[in-house]
């Protein structure tokens, strides 16, 4: 939650005609350059609230670095990073990005692998964190009913009381993505989602991705490289290539590119 004291970067609501109108997120000319290589060079990317979204392209294409700078790690040189139409992202840092309801997930899962899985989201709940708070803090029947539907939601209600670190690794993914639903976001960002898991467990992740999709609550950008995974999602495709946009649109419309397929999919 937001204290009194964080003021936050607004501009006039986007109108009518406005290319950030009814956006959730909006990138338009992003530059970032790292020692003369430029990471990012003029993006633009408009996300719809409620949209799930595939991120695909060849390693070095920017991937990163646009979550690096949606997320406030990496301040671009130059262009618009807007969230919910009006909100500078440029101008907050990582905790007050976060704060406003962006949540990223990294390739390796990040859990208390000795706590178990009920306590890994009883921590990721969103709640008052300051030092007093924390001290009285008691959990709530409200508090473990919505743990519990988060359990269930992630497939690890049989695991609750397990420790953490000794899940699958597919499961402790899913583990995290149910601490990023405990912390309301609006906005999540997934890298590489299923690198590293069994056949079954990506069916499963396609499913829970879908899942958080349908609700629309919520939106998603899914990195992948896995492109059985990104059919699996059946959502919009982006090709990121030298920091740049090179195509967009449905995977068979991207799979019938000329260029795509030269740079990305014919490696």
């Amino acid at each position: 939650m937001l204290d009194d004291s964080f003021e936050v970067q607004v501009d006039e609501p986007a109108g009518p005609g406005v290319p950030a109108a009814g956006s959730i997120l909006y990138l338009d000319g992003v530059s970032v350059s790292f020692d003369g290589f430029k990471a990012l060079n003029s993006l633009s990317l408009i996300l719809a609230p409620g949209e799930l979204r595939t991120i695909v392209g060849p390693n070095g294409a920017g991937k990163t670095t646009m979550m690096d700078v949606i997320t406030g790690k990496t301040r671009p040189d130059e262009g618009d990073v807007l969230f919910d139409q009006k909100i500078d992202l440029t101008q907050l840092d990582e905790s007050e990005i976060a704060n406003l309801g962006i949540g990223r997930k990294f390739q390796k899962p990040t859990v208390f692998e000795h706590l178990s899985v009920f306590e890994n989201l009883e921590l990721a709940l969103k709640a008052d964190r300051g030092t007093f708070a924390t001290l009285m803090f008691l959990l709530k029947s409200e508090h473990r009913d919505r743990i519990d539907a988060t359990l269930a939601r992630i497939g690890l209600a049989d695991k609750a009381v397990q420790r953490a670190g000794s899940l699958s690794h597919g499961q402790k993914q899913w583990l995290e993505i149910g601490m990023l639903l405990m912390q309301d976001q609006r906005l999540l960002l997934l890298d590489e989602p299923v690198a590293g898991m069994t056949d079954s467990e990506t069916e499963a992740t396609a499913q829970l991705m879908l899942d958080l999709a349908k609700d629309g609550t919520r939106s998603l950008v899914v990195v992948e490289h896995d492109m059985e995974f990104v059919r699996a999602l059946g959502a919009k495709v982006t090709v990121l290539h030298e920091g740049s946009v090179l195509a967009e649109g449905s995977l068979e419309t991207i799979q019938a590119d000329a260029k795509v397929v030269e740079v990305y999919l014919g490696r």
